[in-house]
């Protein structure tokens, strides 16, 4: 798995929400949904950007629940 990925479960009507506000920072990083039903998506940042990502999805509002940050095995486990 990509060491500067950041693995996050949220709400599936938050996905295209969060997706466009990353689209708006230009090059701060890619969703890419690993699970549509859960949720669970990948966001490919660089080792420049990732703890931007992390910043900018902890005070992200407007969601219908918090961002849940995932390590790379907690996916791993959950995409079995």
């Amino acid at each position: 798995m990509d060491n500067d990925a950041v693995y996050i479960a949220l709400d599936p009507h938050d996905v295209n929400y969060v997706n466009r506000i990353l689209e708006g920072y230009e090059y701060l990083g890619v969703l890419t949904t690993l699970d549509p039903r859960r949720a669970l998506c990948c966001i490919h940042a660089t080792a420049d950007t990732r703890e931007e990502v992390i910043a900018l999805l902890t005070d992200l509002t407007g969601l219908k629940r918090p961002v849940e940050f995932l390590t790379a095995e907690e996916i791993a486990e959950a995409m079995k």
